[in-house]
């Protein structure tokens, strides 16, 4: 957006932003501690001053919807994914910005103060707002006073100290809202993973506390018997029975996987080193790519290899050998290898569903070009007013691209990652604009 389209005050922050990396540096250490300190509690300034932004926001949809005739209950949908593109971060934790901008606005002004002042950082002022969440406003505006009324009292106090002392007022103050909460959280139980570097994968299971508990133990007092009987340590042991005992399997190596593995040809017959490509997972080393295949020929298993097609300048994956009958389940498989996670800007989430950024109640069609994979949450928000999304397909110089619009007018733009073993080649600009003038004449 230009400097005529947006305010003063906006383009002297703009100003300020880019001034920042051009001050001289420090001239001694403890200048250097002091403007670190500044420095974080001018963060601390900023994300106050963003919840101030985002509610001014959101009360201007509020009021724009309501001029509109849209009902109260299907008012300011999508908000949540707009500040999270805007904050460039995932859909997920636009939602969270949100919550913690209405909570320091409507009920914690000593939170909210202690923020822009630069005595919280923004992690513990949500600290704050998350452990009250479940409270009454009442209860919510006794902590927020208790804790954040006098700065002072919040110097030294850490992450973990704040934690505590928080949920101990709450159940002071509301002993029944805490043990509701906890009832609650149980239907929140769930597995995840995550990857972890070295080609590790980490593995979380969010437990009621007593179920937790009782894993750890079990898992800990079979390590305890074992340790010794072999050269693995006690962690080791602890890892390798949870797999035993969640699979059936005795060894690690027995498990049956299935697993997509993008890895170029080069790769899987020794004449490259480049990393390959686990879906869910990421980039892995080639002599781990080879691992996996090899293991998954040796042990007879369901194997199976489909081609995938690139431009051979841009690196855009253009076609997919399918052994599937239904094209949708193959167009699906092809969209999880030529996307890798939601495609709307920032968002890593697994993909969920698949959509047509052309809906296809106005004759957009069902392609690859058309299509992308999406997490449930940006999927649901690209569907409200004012969101469009449109997409651009593969060149010769150029991958898929998605450009998403969203109801203030701004966009945002997501490209394809390259696939394994794929390097862009260096285009100068003149080179990039002569190259769309001929694809266009």
């Amino acid at each position: 957006m230009s400097d005529e389209g947006v305010g003063a005050t906006t383009v002297a922050l703009q100003s300020f932003l880019s001034s920042l990396p051009g001050l001289d540096v420090a001239g001694d250490e403890t200048e250097a501690i002091d403007r670190i300190a500044i420095l974080e509690a001018i963060k601390s300034g900023c994300a106050a001053a963003q919840a101030v932004e985002t509610m001014r926001l959101e009360e201007l949809r509020r009021e724009a919807e309501t001029a509109a005739g849209v009902p109260v209950a299907r008012q300011g949908r999508g908000l949540a994914a707009e500040v999270a593109l805007a904050r460039k971060a995932s859909g997920s934790a636009g939602g969270r910005y949100l919550g913690f901008a209405r909570a320091v606005m409507r009920e914690m002004p000593h939170t909210r103060a202690a923020l822009a002042a630069g005595v919280l950082t923004e992690w513990r002022a949500t600290i704050l707002v998350r452990e009250t969440a479940h409270l009454t406003p009442r209860d919510r505006a006794e902590i927020d006073r208790r804790l954040c009324a006098d700065p002072a009292a919040l110097e030294g106090v850490g992450d973990r100290a704040l934690d505590a002392e928080v949920k101990r007022i709450a159940y002071e103050l509301d002993p029944q809202a805490v043990v509701d909460r906890h009832a609650h959280a149980v239907k929140d139980r769930r597995v995840s993973t995550r990857p972890a570097p070295d080609g590790m994968v980490r593995l979380s299971a969010l437990l009621p506390l007593v179920s937790g508990i009782s894993v750890y133990a079990a898992l800990k007092k079979h390590a305890d018997a074992t340790v010794g009987a072999d050269d693995r340590s006690h962690a080791q042991v602890m890892a390798d029975a949870l797999v035993e005992r969640v699979t059936g399997a005795a060894t690690v190596d027995a498990l049956p996987v299935a697993v997509n593995l993008v890895v170029p040809d080069a790769v899987l017959l020794g004449d490259s080193t480049a990393a390959a490509h686990v879906s869910g997972y990421g980039p892995i080393p080639a002599a781990t790519a080879r691992a996996i295949v090899a293991t998954s020929l040796d042990a007879d298993a369901a194997t199976t290899l489909r081609r995938l097609y690139k431009a051979p300048t841009s690196g855009a994956l253009i076609a997919m050998d399918s052994t599937a009958r239904l094209f949708p389940t193959g167009l699906k498989l092809f969209l999880d290898l030529r996307d890798q996670s939601c495609r709307i800007p920032y968002c890593d989430a697994p993909i969920a569903e698949y959509d047509h950024a052309d809906p296809h109640a106005r004759g957009g069609d069902t392609s690859a070009s058309n299509g992308g994979g999406m997490c449930l949450a940006h999927n649901r928000a690209k569907q409200n007013p004012g969101w469009r999304m449109t997409t651009a397909d593969h060149t010769d110089t150029t991958r898929h691209t998605a450009t998403v619009t969203t109801p203030t007018g701004h966009s945002h733009v997501s490209r394809a990652p390259a696939p394994p073993g794929h390097h862009d080649e260096p285009i100068s600009l003149i080179e990039r604009r002569l190259r769309a003038l001929l694809d266009a004449a």
